[in-house]
C-alpha cells in the first residue's frame, strides 16, 4: 500500500511538474504584440543598416514594435554623392530592401540639408549660382526617380530655418538661390514622384513659438504659390522641462495648414545643450528610478497630444531616433551622457517604453 501510494504521488508531481513546463514552453512561443500592433497610425525608428544588419536581437526588437524606417544618416547626400557623377546606391539599395523584405514603409531623410551638403557641391556653388540650381533639379530627379513608389515620402528640406526665431537660414542653397530654393526642390520632388509624400522638417518648432511661426508662415506662402508641399516634420528633440501646453498649442497650430503632421525624431532628455555639436550641458549624471516614471508620463502625454490634436487623416505617425540608449545620437553629438529612448543600453524596454504604449491604448 505504501509503495503503491509513493508510486501515486510521484506520478501526481510528474504531472504536475510537466504541466508547468508544458505552459512556459507554450508561453515563450507567444508573440507579444508590439508598439505597432497598438496604434492606428505608424510607429517608426530611425536606423543604421550595418548596426541594424549584424544585430539579431536589434532586428528582432526592430520588426517587433515598428513599421516604419528611417534611415538616420545613409540617405543624405554627402552618402550619397562623394564626388561630382558618382552616385553610390548599395547602401540605400539594401534599407530598400530591409524595408520591403520586413513590409514597412520607408521615409527618406532627406534631400537637401546644408549639414549634409558635400564640400564640392558647396564650392562649385558658391562660384556659379546658375550650376547651383541645376544641379538640384539633376540630383533630386535622379535619387527621387531611382526610388520611385518604393520611398513613402521625402524630407525635402531639413532645417531651413533658423536654430532659434523665425528666419530663414542663410545656408549655401539660400545664398545661390534665395528663398526660393525651397519650393523649388518641392517641385523638382515631386516631378520625380508625384505619388510620394514631401515633407518640410525642422527641430525646436514645438517650443520656439517665434521659429513655428516663423515656419508656417513659409508653408502658407509655398501653398500659395501652389508648391507641392504635403507634409510637416517636427523632430521633437524634446526635454524633460518643455512643458506639455506648449507642445500642444504648437501642433494645433501646425494642424491649421491641412498637411501631413510627422513627429519625426522623437527623444526625451534630461539634460538640456545650446543645439550645437558638443554643446551638452550635464545636470544630471544618474537615472533614477523617479526620473524612468517621469519620462514615461512624458511620452505617454506626447502620443495622447498627437491623438488628440492631429485629426486622423493627417496623422503620417511617430518616428524614434533611435529606440535604444545604446544607439541614440544624443551622446555623441552632444557629448552628453543622457538616456532619452524607449529601451535602455541592455536592450530592455523602459517605462517609457510601457509610457508610450499606454498613451497608444488610450
Amino acid at each position: 500500500m505504501k509503495i503503491k501510494n509513493k508510486i501515486l504521488l510521484i506520478s501526481c508531481l510528474c504531472f504536475i511538474v510537466s504541466f508547468f513546463i508544458g505552459c512556459n514552453t507554450n508561453n515563450s512561443k507567444v508573440e507579444v504584440s508590439g508598439l505597432k500592433d497598438n496604434s492606428n497610425f505608424p510607429i517608426g525608428t530611425a536606423i543604421r543598416i550595418q548596426t541594424l544588419s549584424a544585430d539579431k536581437d536589434l532586428q528582432k526588437l526592430q520588426t517587433k514594435d515598428f513599421n516604419s524606417i528611417t534611415s538616420a544618416s545613409d540617405m543624405k547626400m554627402n552618402r550619397i554623392l562623394k564626388s561630382e557623377g558618382n552616385y553610390y546606391w548599395d547602401r540605400i539599395d539594401s534599407i530598400v530592401d530591409y524595408a520591403e523584405t520586413n513590409n514597412q514603409r520607408l521615409f527618406g531623410h532627406n534631400l537637401i540639408w546644408h549639414s549634409s551638403t558635400p564640400k564640392w557641391v558647396v564650392e562649385k556653388g558658391e562660384k556659379d549660382s546658375i550650376w547651383m540650381q541645376n544641379f538640384m533639379k539633376e540630383y533630386i530627379h535622379t535619387y527621387v526617380g531611382r526610388y520611385k513608389g518604393k520611398v513613402d515620402a521625402w524630407d525635402v528640406v531639413n532645417e531651413g530655418m533658423e536654430t532659434f526665431g523665425g528666419d530663414y537660414r542663410e545656408t549655401m542653397w539660400y545664398k545661390a538661390m534665395g528663398e526660393d530654393y525651397i519650393a523649388q526642390a518641392f517641385t523638382y520632388a515631386h516631378e520625380a514622384d508625384p505619388e510620394a509624400e514631401l515633407f518640410y522638417n525642422d527641430f525646436n518648432i514645438e517650443r520656439d513659438t517665434a521659429k513655428l511661426n516663423g515656419t508656417l508662415k513659409m508653408i502658407y506662402n509655398l501653398k500659395e504659390q501652389g508648391v507641392p508641399i504635403t507634409g510637416l516634420g517636427f523632430q521633437m528633440h524634446i526635454r524633460m522641462d518643455i512643458p506639455d501646453e506648449l507642445i500642444a498649442s504648437s501642433l494645433k497650430k501646425a494642424v491649421e495648414t491641412g498637411l501631413l503632421i510627422h513627429l519625426s525624431e522623437v527623444d526625451i532628455i534630461f539634460n538640456t545643450h545650446n543645439d550645437s555639436r558638443g554643446g551638452g550641458i550635464q545636470k544630471v549624471t544618474e537615472l533614477t528610478e523617479e526620473m524612468k516614471q517621469a519620462q514615461a508620463e512624458k511620452y505617454k502625454n506626447l502620443v495622447k497630444m498627437y491623438k488628440e490634436i492631429v485629426p486622423k487623416e493627417q496623422q503620417y505617425g511617430i518616428t524614434f531616433w533611435d529606440f535604444t540608449d545604446r544607439d541614440t545620437w544624443i551622446r555623441g553629438f552632444f557629448n552628453l551622457k543622457d538616456w532619452p529612448c524607449i529601451y535602455d543600453d541592455n536592450l530592455q524596454p523602459k517605462p517609457a517604453y510601457y509610457g508610450f504604449l499606454e498613451g497608444l491604448k488610450e
